[in-house]
């Protein structure tokens, strides 16, 4: 069932799963809504947690017009969240969230047990030439610019088609049509334009002073970094030596939660039992 938590600046919808147990908050990237944890939510039950998914500011249910959507914003948003569900929680973000989890982690630890970065854009990005020789980067980053200038549906489409390589869930073809219709709605486009206009210098500013675990969470052929083994590094060695720790998924693209959400849950699982230990 869908609840709602009035924020400064707008409405934020969210649904509450687990009855017991420690509280995980997923944060879905942009484009998307909370339904791209619809895998994950009911295994993270079953394994014994509460899980809150929520829709970020601008998608799915939650208000389509904001002042603002950055990093910033968005870790914000979280926070009040954990706070109004009583937190501590475990912080599941993924692409432009897990930046906003790494924010959130930073400025309200009290607030946040664990961080789980699902294919995050945590620190300032740079495109080499040579990264363009790669043919998924170089067809994923069309499609973005495509979405980003022209506010095309048609593009975003080609870019999720593109961040989905190999396997792809047997809801896949519903799920597109529920992700148009959303992007159609008034204002929701506009969104996650300004959310891909937004730079993560924010979160990366913020690495080095998270003090929790932190699980770094990328797949093999994510069309968004040439090696995104080398982004996955580079992220765990701004960390606090000793904190960070990367899992590779392989064949998975931009959303490996949603590709190969068992794989995922157990890496979670094992990582959160380590950070508990």
């Amino acid at each position: 069932m869908t609840e709602f938590l009035t924020v400064d600046g707008g409405t934020l919808a969210y649904e509450v799963s687990g009855t017991a147990g420690p509280l995980i908050v997923l944060a879905h990237g942009m484009g998307d809504s909370r339904a791209a944890y619809r895998f994950l939510t009911p295994a993270l039950v079953d394994a014994g947690y509460r899980v809150a998914a929520v829709d970020l500011r601008g998608s799915g249910e939650s208000s389509a017009q904001w002042p603002s959507y950055s990093r910033t914003d968005i870790a914000g948003d979280l926070i009040a969240l954990m706070t109004h569900l009583g937190g501590p929680a475990v912080l599941v973000g993924h692409s432009i969230s897990g930046g906003a989890a790494t924010i959130a982690a930073a400025t309200a630890p009290s607030l946040v047990t664990a961080v789980v970065e699902l294919t995050p854009f945590t620190r300032p990005q740079s495109i080499a030439l040579r990264d363009l020789g790669v043919s998924r980067v170089r067809r994923g980053m069309t499609a973005l610019l495509g979405t980003a200038l022209l506010g095309s549906v048609g593009q975003w489409r080609k870019y999720l088609e593109i961040a989905y390589p190999g396997r792809r869930p047997a809801d896949w073809d519903a799920r597109l049509t529920e992700i148009e219709a959303m992007l159609c709605e008034p204002g929701r486009m506009t969104a996650l334009q300004k959310m891909g206009r937004t730079m993560p210098a924010d979160a990366g500013a913020q690495l080095a002073s998270v003090r929790c675990p932190v699980l770094i969470v990328q797949g093999t052929l994510d069309p968004d970094w040439a090696s995104p083994r080398a982004e996955g590094e580079a992220i765990v060695a701004a960390l606090p030596a000793g904190l960070g720790r990367l899992e590779m998924i392989e064949g998975a693209g931009h959303y490996p939660h949603v590709q190969y959400p068992a794989e995922v849950v157990t890496t979670m699982l094992s990582f959160l039992s380590a950070a508990r230990a």
